[in-house]
């Protein structure tokens, strides 16, 4: 109690400083040592990796619990976490983890076999005494999983409907991160607000639209981390986010705005720059209205200028997108698709062909969330080239948790466009999850336009089960093609993400995964 006091205080005092230093820029906050104050894009949802889906929330939920797997640092390869081994059967369906012993929950109770079955139990399995404590968006990932079995106390065996080639990269992923089943039990719908993992640090206080606080973990499997403790404090704004990075109320940024880069290229910080897979685009009704005509939706990819958003908006921080598979994926993009040029008479022709001269739509925008650059601004540049080209287009902007909640459960009814962005582990996920006939919000997907091919539904299908890499590129470059010439979204940008830390924090790098990886950070 003594610390999370401290942590207030220290937090009271740098806002107060930050607050001066806006208008006195001799003065500088001074955070503690050994805690790390990180501004975040937002309000975190919850605290249950099984039932989020923002990169804002993973970036805390990674430091908390670990999962049988992990990607290898600076890479998206997988190597052992909870698990220290595996098997897998030649066929492809059997998958056999051999667990790391001595491991505890932050709760004092232990990891074995039992709780990594009650974990996938609980997200799949709707009888199981646990499921409303729910939803869990992402239950996707593990949809080929057909039965979790108990082999003895340190191992577990996962026997799959079909071979599924993303699932180790799939249980690396935040939604296969393991919870303590004894805080599932205890706390029930309440354990996104009380969370147990394994992780280099444990919880310690949520206090709403102010800060969520870890400490370190000194017994984690892994050795204890370099810091006392991290504070992950919710700036929406992005350029509050900024005036306090320069005025040492925060000591690490993310997602610094592209406008803002050249603030921090001095002495007293380090800018970090790292690819990944990212695509920010623009979700079209493809159900109703406007938007449900293939030619309409080809004229708002011709009428919009992505390089010029890309180059004055963002800075150069991006490259324009020419489809949904990002080229992070170097085995699977497909590297012949060029995107849409920047024609405003050719969307005009489309426009005309299609009878949709001066139509009106419903923009939704957010103001800022995971990935999503710089959203208003972006949004603000797209109204205003849809508009050159005839189109009335009306923006609604929304904070992001209630951006998501708008926008995750469908447009049709309410909106002809909604801005997105993903960042994604393997190139099954985005696709999967919001470009499948299946994967329509009514079913449980997050294809919120409603978007729907027999072709590209078969060619998923079919990637998700092929044993062969080579078999999986030809089938997702083929589901490119088909995609970027029926445009179900305007392929925007593909970002290269960034972040700045103060020159106190040392041992900090960016992962390809867009997660937060704190336990070998440093501040003095």
């Amino acid at each position: 109690m003594h610390f999370l006091k401290m942590t207030r205080r220290a937090m009271m005092a740098t806002t107060a400083a930050v607050g001066i230093a806006l208008t006195a820029s001799a003065v500088v906050a001074q955070t503690p040592p050994g805690v790390l104050i990180v501004g975040q894009i937002a309000e975190p949802k919850a605290l249950d990796p099984a039932a989020v889906t923002a990169v804002n929330d993973f970036r805390i939920l990674m430091n908390v619990y670990d999962g049988l797997v992990r990607y290898k640092d600076g890479t998206l390869e997988v190597e052992p976490g909870l698990a220290e081994s595996w098997d897998i059967s030649a066929d492809g369906t059997e998958y056999t983890f051999h667990l790391r012993s001595g491991v505890k929950f932050h709760d004092g109770s232990e990891f074995n076999a039992e709780a990594v079955k009650f974990n996938f139990d609980r997200m799949l399995n709707e009888d199981h005494p646990y499921h409303n404590t729910g939803p869990f968006p992402l239950a996707f990932f593990f949809s080929a999983v057909q039965s979790t079995e108990v082999v003895d106390d340190m191992t577990v065996k996962f026997t799959l409907n079909a071979p599924y080639a993303p699932f180790l990269s799939n249980l690396a992923y935040p939604t296969g991160l393991i919870v303590s089943p004894a805080a599932v039990a205890q706390y029930g719908t309440d354990f996104g607000r009380n969370p147990s993992g394994t992780g280099p640090f444990k919880f310690a206080e949520w206090r709403s639209n102010e800060a969520v606080v870890v400490e370190a973990n000194p017994d984690y499997w892994d050795g204890a981390p370099g810091l006392q403790a991290v504070v992950f404090r919710p700036i929406t704004d992005a350029n509050t986010r900024t005036a306090e990075m320069l005025a040492g109320g925060i000591d690490l940024m993310v997602e610094v705005p592209p406008v803002a880069l050249s603030e921090f290229q001095g002495d007293g910080f380090t800018v970090h720059e790292q690819a990944g897979p990212h695509v920010w685009f623009l979700i079209l009704n493809a159900k109703n209205g406007p938007m449900a005509d293939k030619r309409v939706r080809q004229a708002a990819n011709y009428a919009i200028n992505k390089e010029a958003i890309v180059n004055d908006v963002l800075e150069g921080t991006a490259e324009v997108a020419a489809g949904p598979t990002p080229p992070a994926f170097a085995w699977a993009y497909n590297a012949d698709l060029e995107p849409y040029p920047y024609d405003p008479e050719k969307a005009k022709a489309l426009l005309a062909e299609a009878g949709a001269e001066g139509a009106e739509l419903t923009f939704y925008v957010t103001e800022g969330g995971s990935g999503m650059l710089d959203p208003i601004a972006m949004g603000t540049a797209i109204q205003a080239d849809l508009t050159a080209v005839g189109l009335k287009v009306k923006i609604e902007t929304y904070e992001w948790n209630t951006f998501l909640g708008e926008v995750n459960p469908g447009l049709d009814g309410k909106a002809d466009m909604a801005e997105m962005a993903w960042m994604t582990n393997d190139p099954d996920t985005l696709p999967f999850l919001a470009l499948r006939t299946e994967a329509w919000p009514d079913k449980g997907g997050f294809n919120s336009g409603y978007y729907s091919n027999p072709k590209v539904d078969a060619l998923l299908e079919a990637a998700r089960v092929s044993t062969d890499q080579g078999e999986r590129a030809r089938l997702y470059k083929e589901m490119q093609t088909i995609v970027h010439d029926d445009a179900p979204w305007v392929f925007v940008a593909n970002w290269k993400q960034n972040a700045v830390t103060s020159d106190r924090v040392a041992d900090f790098a960016l992962q390809p995964s867009f997660f937060l990886l704190l336990d070998g950070v440093t501040k003095n």
